[in-house]
């Protein structure tokens, strides 16, 4: 676990640290002390950053891999509610593909935003599984339209619904990864029980701010649902062990552009 560096001539001792701090241990500052851990605190520290980011003078340093600090410019990440606001409502799931491939450096970019997602406790659990090669994608729908046929005539829930699937698939329409070029797969550890909503929010993080790259994406709910059940294809994604698919996306550059925004249901919000 990590300390905190304190640039004496840099802090006013506003004790933001300490009061931003999830996990209560900064020792405020007075008169005599600057902010501190004690070491007896440094066990329970979440290396959040909570106390580098929020502190207005860039006087306190988390000490962890410091020498990666990234300074955050004046006015950087700043978005006007409008532009928020179109900007997700244009969100559209993406199931028409070019056969252009996402270079490796993009994804990466992407994944490397996702990676600054919530997590419980700062546990970072989610890690990734990039399916580049479109045969391998191509593989993987053809162990998911397997995994559907063990499905028929059994009290499954998807039982009346996958001859309809099926049927699709034989006639030559990819109704699984719709021919996306790339898959991506969160994966987590078992028997952690908080992880599989990390890796949502982890995922939500690469949906978001894939269009900003040029990128389309489709949750691969069929794909994940196979994953999860399916020993073939959980052979084929060769996950380390210990680890298990908490859920999967179809991504690629998109076929088409958006040019409107459709109709949702209303809000529905209840106060109290």
């Amino acid at each position: 676990m990590a300390h905190i560096i304190v640039d004496q001539a840099l802090c006013t001792r506003c004790n933001i640290c300490a009061t931003v701090c999830p996990s209560g241990i900064i020792d405020s500052a007075d008169k005599d002390n600057f902010p501190q851990v004690q070491e007896t605190s440094v066990s329970s520290c979440l290396n959040c950053g909570h106390c580098e980011a929020f502190c207005p003078s860039h006087a306190l340093l988390l000490d962890l891999r410091p020498d990666e600090k990234v300074p955050l410019p004046t006015g950087a990440g700043n978005i006007s509610p409008e532009d928020m606001e179109f900007y997700l409502k244009k969100r559209r799931s993406v199931r028409h593909f070019t056969k252009e491939p996402v270079p490796r450096e993009k994804i990466l970019e992407v994944l490397d935003i996702a990676r600054y997602a919530a997590s419980g406790t700062n546990g970072q659990p989610v890690q990734w599984l990039v399916v580049h090669d479109p045969a391998k994608v191509r593989k993987i729908a053809e162990l998911t339209i397997e995994w559907m046929r063990t499905l028929l005539n059994t009290p499954h829930p998807m039982s009346g619904y996958v001859p309809m699937l099926i049927s699709a698939w034989e006639q030559g329409n990819d109704i699984i990864c719709r021919d996306a070029p790339h898959l991506l797969f969160a994966h987590i550890p078992e028997g952690n029980p908080i992880a599989p909503v990390d890796a949502i929010i982890a995922l939500t993080h690469f949906d978001i701010a894939a269009p900003a790259f040029g990128i389309g994406t489709c949750w691969a709910g069929f794909v994940a649902a196979a994953a999860m059940f399916y020993e073939p294809l959980q052979k084929e994604l060769g996950l380390p062990a210990g680890r298990k698919c908490a859920y999967s996306m179809m991504f690629g550059h998109p076929q088409y552009k958006i040019y409107g925004i459709p109709r949702r249901n209303p809000l529905d919000v209840t106060w109290q």
